[in-house]
């Protein structure tokens, strides 16, 4: 499945770098190369991004990768969601942080204790 952050960081990446190989994609991504494969396929079958082959290269594999004018419709929309998203994990995490201490403090521990 592709998710939204897989979507925000592929539409990144290929942003920044159009040039950027299937094989680039994944160790950025830290998954598979299949996966990769699929997720630019899904995204180009959707029309949100195009694929040309480069014409003087010599690796006839290789491709550049273009945001549509709907991938650049997506990409806002995906961006606000991961954006979103990783506000509410990180509101999340700190309540949880909050609790935690408030539990060491009831014990009668500070965080200082268990730092050294």
């Amino acid at each position: 499945m592709l998710t939204d952050e897989y979507r925000y960081k592929i539409f990144k990446l290929v942003e920044a770098n159009p040039e950027i190989s299937q094989r680039q994609l994944a160790r950025e991504l830290g998954v598979s190369l299949g996966k990769a494969n699929y997720c630019l396929k899904a995204l180009i079958d959707k029309g949100m991004l195009k694929a040309n082959n480069f014409r003087n290269s010599k690796n006839k594999r290789a491709y550049i990768y273009k945001l549509t004018p709907r991938g650049l419709e997506e990409k806002a929309g995906v961006t606000a969601r991961f954006l979103r998203a990783k506000v509410q994990e990180y509101e999340s995490l700190q309540a949880e942080i909050r609790q935690i201490r408030a539990e060491l403090e009831i014990s009668g521990r500070s965080d200082s204790e268990h730092e050294s």
